[in-house]
């Protein structure tokens, strides 16, 4: 894994991208985008606008943790479902 200099006098670990996965509906004029392995949420006018809102809330939220690690959850399995008769 690289190093690189803080600047602050103490290294830096540079790691790879996190690619996490999130699930967005709309709510009246807004898009709602939820992460489905931490616990956040975000909004936005546009897809794009929620996922990028979404992104910095996650990257916030895991620089304010203890163990961000720990907040990650494995990547739940997504799938459809059919109710029977429902409209």
């Amino acid at each position: 894994m690289p190093v690189a200099g803080s600047g602050l006098g103490y290294p830096v670990v540079m790691s790879e991208p996190l690619v996490l996965t999130a699930a967005v509906h709309r709510e009246e004029d807004l898009y709602v985008a939820q992460c489905l392995e931490v616990d956040v949420a975000s909004q936005g006018q546009s897809i794009d606008e929620a996922l990028a809102n979404l992104a910095e809330a996650v990257e916030l939220y895991l620089e304010e943790v203890d163990d961000p690690a720990g907040h990650v959850t494995s990547t739940p399995l997504v799938t459809s479902f059919r109710l029977p008769g429902a409209a």
